[in-house]
């Protein structure tokens, strides 16, 4: 699998200049909305002063008795002016409270008090809005620069009549100093935000890094795309277990082969812990292990292989694929192969015998010896071109049922074990289906023959055959010591044969698989007797009786036909 990337900037670049794009840009919206906050809080605090020391000014008691004295009066002295009360207590508030300016003016806009004594006397250069009896704030160029002022009116003690008004103003300056150390704060604030932003930025990307095994988005999709390939491109079936022991993957072979939910399902095993999944209890003990091996494993409907195996990156633990294989038609074939080999040995057998035959008679007559070779040629026609050492052989009709069963008659006789066909058989249908009938049949007779050899003298196996219909019935019993107590000898793994569990590579396969050949035919296989055990009069041992029904596998005979 190879893996391209395009040429450019990695991905923990382009997090990090993301990163700082989105950073700054939230730091820019932060600071123009923390300065434009500040400008108003700015603005509204040196409102609220100069309008604080304005009202404050023209509610003294003292004040507006001297504005009121002079807004009556036609002329007025700047000199006079510059030493009255109005004046020095105008300049004693601009000093202790750091104003720009503090004017005082009578009901003509005539200044009664400035910062600049050369101005008493004199009109105010900006509008004495105040006089109209309405208090004013705003942001004016006058005399002594740009300023926020607030406007009061004086008015006389005791009435409401407007004989003045008092300005007070706060400089353009102080505000630029108060929006600078702002503007130091926001900047301080900014610069932290990056530095942090830097740390986390590094932090994340080295987390991404190792969450992916270093591997950039490209190449983690054209994974996902490869993965999709593999797992539903191929016919095994495939499970991926994480380091966290949670199944994170399977395919749709695997869910078919072992019966498990649909992946839109809500039990569906992704996500679950293997243990929990549901899977076959060996198939978890494997998982569990860790140890890399082969299972075998029994399903209804197939038999599978399980291969686990651990994987790892980087010596990184990153959990265990495990691959499953349906061995079911190669089994199944097998099956059918140890039939055909059985046919052949019996006629390799027969064609020895034969050749025998041949042989005596080519001596005899080499010889000279005729009588001798007519009497021997007589008994050959007598008996047969082959012996056939099976029981009752004649109550089986089907040539080919009845050349397997001579077979494997040659077979058991060559292991000192008669096999005879049962009195009560009656099969006088043909096989369309020869090779599932032989593939079952063979199997429980090969189990038969083996537990007869291991057990005691007289050693037999006997066939029953029954035809319904297209229906085979069948039965095979020995004279064995029967299963051994408890085995469920249909289970994965386990041997009818001494021991129990299979000592042998292919032992403990033979009857799980023809009895899915014989359920996916609407059949079935069973134990009709396990055997065993001793009777109350001390007799040995009874062997095991296995039976079967496979539905279609013959074709009736026509009910036209007349036995003879």
């Amino acid at each position: 699998m190879h893996l391209t990337t395009t040429p450019g900037r990695s991905f923990a670049e382009r997090i990090m200049g993301l990163q700082f794009v989105v950073v700054g840009a939230m730091i820019v919206a932060i600071a123009g909305a923390a300065l434009w906050f500040t400008v108003e809080r700015v603005n509204t605090q040196a409102a609220d002063q100069a309008l604080a020391i304005a009202r404050t000014l023209a509610s003294d008691p003292e004040l507006t008795a001297e504005v009121a004295a002079y807004a009556s009066r036609d002329q007025l002295d700047a000199r006079e002016l510059a030493a009255g009360p109005i004046q020095e207590r105008a300049e004693a508030v601009r000093k202790n409270t750091g104003a720009l300016f503090v004017v005082v003016t009578e009901d003509r806009g005539i200044r009664l008090a400035h910062p600049t004594p050369g101005l008493l006397g004199q009109k105010v250069s900006t509008d004495p809005t105040a006089l109209a009896g309405k208090e004013t704030v705003a942001r004016e160029h006058g005399t002594l620069g740009e300023s926020v002022r607030a406007k009061v009116p004086v008015r006389a003690p005791g009435s409401d009549a407007v004989v003045g008004e008092v300005s007070v103003g706060v400089g353009v300056q102080v505000l630029s100093a108060r929006l600078w150390d702002a503007v130091l704060v926001v900047m301080l604030f900014g610069a932290g935000a990056l530095g942090i932003s830097a740390i986390a930025t590094a932090w994340l990307v080295r987390r991404l890094k190792s969450q992916t095994l270093g591997l950039e988005p490209a190449e983690m999709a054209q994974l996902l795309r490869d993965q999709d390939a593999v797992l539903y491109g191929v016919e095994d079936g495939v499970i991926g277990i994480g380091a966290d022991g949670r199944i994170s993957v399977r395919n749709k072979a695997a869910r078919q082969m072992l019966n498990l939910p649909h992946r839109h399902g809500a039990d569906d095993i992704v996500g679950l812990p293997y243990a929990e999944s549901g899977l076959p209890p060996a198939l978890v003990a494997a998982i569990e292990a860790g140890v890399p091996g082969t299972l075998r494993l029994e399903t209804d409907s197939s038999a599978l292989v399980a291969t686990v195996h651990r994987v790892t990156r980087e010596n990184r633990d990153l959990g265990q694929v495990v691959l499953l294989r349906d061995v079911t038609t190669l089994e199944a074939l097998g099956s059918r192969l140890d039939a055909v080999e059985t046919m052949a040995g019996a006629l390799r057998a027969q064609r020895h015998e034969f050749a025998n035959r041949l042989h005596a008679i080519s001596g005899l007559l080499h010889n000279g010896d005729i009588a001798e070779a007519r009497d021997y040629l007589g008994e050959v026609i007598e008996s047969g071109p082959v012996r056939e050492p099976v029981q009752n052989l004649e109550a089986i009709d089907d040539t080919y049922l009845r050349a397997f069963l001579g077979a494997k008659g040659v077979s058991a006789y060559e292991r000192g074990v008669v096999l005879r066909v049962s009195e009560e058989s009656a099969l006088y249908g043909k096989l369309n289906d020869a090779q599932d009938t032989t593939a079952v049949l063979g199997n429980l007779i090969d189990n038969a023959l083996t537990a007869a050899v291991e057990g005691s003298a007289p050693r037999w196996v006997e066939v029953d055959l029954l035809g319904e219909g297209n229906t085979l019935h069948l039965a095979v019993a020995d004279s064995g010591g029967g299963l051994p107590p408890g085995i469920d000898a249909f289970a994965e793994g386990v041997s009818t044969g001494s021991g129990g569990q299979a000592q042998e590579h292919g032992h403990g396969v033979g009857l799980p698989l023809i009895r899915r050949l014989a359920r996916t035919r609407g059949g079935e296989v069973w134990i009709a007797d396990p055997g065993g055990g001793t009777g109350e009069d001390h007799e040995p041992p009874t062997g095991a009786v296995f039976a079967a029904r496979l539905p279609g596998v013959l074709t009736p005979e026509s009910t036209t036909t007349e036995r003879p």
